[in-house]
């Protein structure tokens, strides 16, 4: 069975259903998410397959209900919010019919009426143009003409008409759009040469297109003479769309008989157009009020058939064979869902459902919720496990958020990054029913339990930095004092020169409280105003980072060992797990252990160390130098090396002083462990693939053996055959050699060259890797920035500049009623700051920094992920992907 660190336990099953039974039976099979079909038709093409009609047609049905939802949206018609009550119940067939009849209606009739209104509203604008036109008309009459045409217009009768030279003048009326109308007067006024007036009005009412647009238009006037001019100004209007109205009447009684028809007309239209949009809301409205219902409908018998098709007939064609994946745990399940959705089939026949033997790999499952689901996340992205593989997700939930603080660690930004997960957490119901589809959004609350987790250890982190907003905090007191009379001090600051800070050193032999021991939790907050505290806090964070490394690159050897046990591979227990643990040990975990006694042994004071009396830390052995030593197999002699020494009984300031020999027999000591981790290498490099040789060898010698012995073997692979069980399960998981029986010596000797090579040197290059936590926490608080891989260089410090200009110099410089109103418009500029740049930017590159960490220096110790998902089938997920596709 599954359990929280391995994926659940899968069967092969074979069903085998009536023909008649097989829509219900996956349709009651696709309410929970339990079964995973395998395509039995891989070569026929979709369009060939048995339930290709169908398809069609619920494709169609589909699409109507795609075009109904756009004529809803177009007319802003709300739709009732989406509602996953969890019945995933089929509609008879009766009832699908009749859906798809009335679909088919809406359709005709939403057609109908859309083109019924367009029809309507061209009509409509055809009469407000004619109307603007009439009225324009009597204006160009009634108001005169200008200067330069008034001479040849002074005899103008009531036809229209006048007489200059014998050549009658006539007049054309139209319409054209405002934005036109600028470049439609200059291109009539060069294309007749100067020879024709016109004269121009605009509408002061908006009119609507057919298509639903807006637009403002003008009418004009065109006084020319001949037909040839006319001819001119038609091609003018053409190119410009504007629209001639060539029956104007002539005099004013016959415009004014005209407006008041059209007048009239209009009024009609209007009532008409308001009984046709009402009408077409009521329709759309009906079918907005069942939509998602219908559409939900089809999607799931879609499916339905989608499965089916992955199905094959029997040999009499009677009955539906399909094969798939079910986890064990819900075989049972599945077996009352299709025993249920027969009975509801009215079938006689009683579905079978079989487990078959097979050497297929199984697709992996890891059974989540909402709370697991983004850590599960993380680690698919780098890979799916292996059938059966430890999964590293459970693990993750810990170590991910607590890497992340490490690089966060900020009381202040930890508290607004978890305001942000509380909000989304405790809202979570809200706005899920609100379906907000921007992706960034949904980003923020897919993970919001990973950002609700990274606040509270940012937090814990930001604690034990002692820093809030780039600012410390003193609790439970400081362990330094000031072990300087004030008199002294008070003549010191009058001796320094004006406008130069004083730095005053304070020994730690002198300044320290050893009676009151260290801070009792986190840094000092004497740090934070100290002039070495960057040397301070780099010492320390570079040595933590490299304990946490070491920490979780182990626990990762360690999670090997459940995997190698679990496969009953000994080879892998004997020739990989312990030659890692020992090189890891021989090595890094040692320097582990030299940094925790460094803390513990070497304070302010004389350490004592096995017995022998040492100064105090500026005397502390050097871990460097120790490692180097390690490695070259120096001797080292008791006692300590220093330039320099006691001056009047002073220490005084000395170029090297550490401590040469930790404890007696250290030189051999070290020297065992760098030879143990040496020979490990080969034992990693050539155990599997000697023993891989040895069992091929001793196979060749039974296949080769007496008669009694072939025919053991004989009887042996048939029962693998028949059976199957335990002995495909072994040759699955990789029996006891590891997974390569099948393989040639050189394939197993070059997988496990690369392995070796790729720990040895990842141990090295990892543990520099998880300096990272170091060099981004620094950057947080400091703003650092890496120019190169593990090559830092001190920018800015980014939270200080923001304390320091935005409220000492910009608020809290300023004095009197004026201050305190810069105070809250610059706290503004900080928080706007404080959130776009260091919780959202940096909190970016921290969370991306984790990852890698995870996927690269922890899993790639244990972790193979060679697998492939368990993709069920279910109506919950077709669902949620049609949704995702039509948007």
């Amino acid at each position: 069975m599954g359990s929280l660190t391995r994926s659940e336990e899968m069967r092969f099953c074979q069903l085998i259903v009536e023909k008649d039974a097989a829509f219900n039976i996956v349709a009651e099979i696709g309410k929970q998410p339990y079964v995973q079909f395998k395509d039995l038709n891989p070569n026929v093409n979709n369009f060939q397959r048995t339930f290709v009609k169908d398809i069609r047609r619920y494709d169609e049905m589909e699409r109507k209900l795609r075009f109904l939802e756009n004529q809803i949206v177009r007319d802003e018609i709300i739709v009732p919010g989406k509602v996953d009550n969890g019945d995933y119940a089929i509609l008879p067939t009766s009832e699908l019919n009749t859906l798809e009849g009335t679909l088919a209606e809406l359709e005709k009739d939403v057609k109908s009426m859309n083109d019924s209104d367009a029809q309507l509203k061209a009509n409509f604008m055809d009469l407000k143009e004619w109307d603007a036109v009439l009225d324009k008309t009597d204006e160009f009459f009634q108001g005169g003409v200008d200067d330069q045409a008034q001479e040849e217009l002074e005899n103008l009768d009531e036809e229209g008409a006048i007489r200059v030279d014998k050549l009658p003048v006539n007049y054309l009326v139209g319409i054209v759009r405002r934005e036109r109308l600028n470049g439609f007067e200059r291109v009539l006024w060069r294309a007749c040469h100067h020879t024709a007036y016109i004269r121009s009005s605009d509408i002061a009412e908006e009119l609507e297109e057919p298509s639903g647009e807006k637009v403002h238009k003008s009418v004009f006037i065109i006084f020319l003479k001949g037909d040839r001019m006319r001819s001119i100004v038609e091609k003018v209007c053409d190119g410009f769309k504007a629209k001639l109205f060539k029956n104007c009447p002539k005099t004013f009684k016959e415009r004014q008989s005209a407006r008041n028809d059209v007048r009239a007309r209009i009024q009609d239209l209007q009532t008409v157009l308001g009984q046709t949009r009402e009408h077409r809301f009521r329709v759309l409205q009906a079918a907005a009020n069942n939509h998602h219902q219908w559409l939900k409908q089809v999607r799931m018998i879609k499916t339905v058939f989608h499965m089916l098709n992955l199905f094959t007939f029997d040999g009499i064609g009677r009955f539906f064979v399909g094969e798939c994946w079910i986890p064990l745990k819900h075989v049972e399940d599945v077996r009352r869902a299709i025993e249920t959705g027969a009975e509801r089939s009215g079938s006689s026949v009683k579905p079978v459902l079989n487990i078959l033997e097979t050497s297929v790999t199984p697709p992996t499952y890891n059974e989540t919720n909402k709370f697991t689901a983004v850590f599960q996340g993380i680690v698919d992205s780098y890979g799916i496990a292996t059938y059966r593989e430890l999964n590293p997700a459970p693990y993750t939930i810990i170590t991910f958020p607590f890497l992340f603080s490490c690089m966060f660690g900020d009381l202040g930004h930890g508290v607004i990054m978890l305001m942000a997960g509380l909000w989304f957490v405790l809202r979570e119901k809200n706005l899920q029913s609100r379906n907000i589809k921007d992706e960034i959004f949904n980003m923020f609350f897919g993970g919001r339990y990973i950002i609700l987790l990274m606040g509270i250890f940012s937090i814990h982190a930001g604690i034990v930095y002692n820093d809030m907003f780039a600012k410390s905090f003193n609790i439970f007191g400081s362990g330094w004092k000031n072990p300087y009379p004030m008199e002294n001090i008070t003549n010191w600051i009058s001796h320094t020169e004006h406008g130069k800070e004083m730095l005053i050193e304070f020994a730690p032999e002198d300044a320290y409280d050893h009676a009151g021991g260290p801070y009792s939790f986190g840094v000092d907050p004497i740090w934070n105003i100290a002039e070495n505290k960057l040397n301070f806090l780099n010492s320390m964070k570079m040595k933590l980072s490299v304990i946490l490394g070491i920490t979780q690159m182990t626990f990762g050897v360690i999670l090997s060992f459940f995997n190698h046990t679990f496969n009953k591979s000994k080879i892998d227990i004997f020739t990989v797990f312990i030659p890692q643990m020992l090189f890891m040990g021989c090595i890094f975990m040692y320097l582990c252990l030299q940094i925790i006694l460094k803390w513990l042994f070497f304070w302010t004071k004389e350490a004592t160390v096995f017995g022998q009396i040492y100064p105090g830390s500026h005397c502390a052995p050097s871990l460097l130098i120790g490692l180097i030593n390690m490695f070259m197999m120096k001797d080292r002699e008791a006692g300590f090396v220093q330039e320099g020494g006691k001056v009047n009984g002073e220490y005084k300031e000395v170029e090297a002083c550490y401590l040469s020999q930790w404890y007696p027999g250290q030189s051999i000591i070290e020297m065992i462990l760098v030879i143990i981790a040496v020979i490990c290498i080969p034992i990693m490099l050539f155990g599997k693939p000697i023993h891989h040789v040895m069992q091929q060898k001793k196979k060749q010698k039974e296949l080769h053996g007496n008669v009694t012995v072939r025919a053991n073997v004989v009887s042996d692979s048939s029962e693998i055959v028949i059976n199957g069980g335990s002995k495909k399960e072994e040759a699955a998981h990789g029996g006891d050699h590891g997974g390569h029986e099948d393989e040639s010596f050189g394939d197993v000797m070059v997988h496990q060259a690369i392995h070796t090579i790729e720990y040895v040197l990842g141990c090295v290059s990892h543990t520099a890797s998880y300096l990272r936590l170091w060099a981004l926490s620094l950057a947080h608080a400091r703003k650092l920035l890496f120019y190169h891989f593990m090559f830092i260089q001190r920018l800015s410090e980014l939270s200080e500049v923001l304390w320091h200009m935005v409220f000492v110099t910009g608020g809290l410089g300023i004095e009197g009623t004026k201050g305190f109103i810069a105070v809250y418009v610059v706290f503004f500029i900080f928080f706007v700051l404080t959130i776009s740049i260091l919780v959202l930017m940096e909190g970016l590159s921290a969370f991306l920094h984790t990852l890698r960490l995870h996927w690269v220096e922890f899993q790639s110790k244990f972790y193979l992920g060679l697998g492939y998902p368990f993709v069920p089938y279910s109506f919950r997920t077709a669902l949620q992907e049609a949704e995702l596709a039509a948007q």
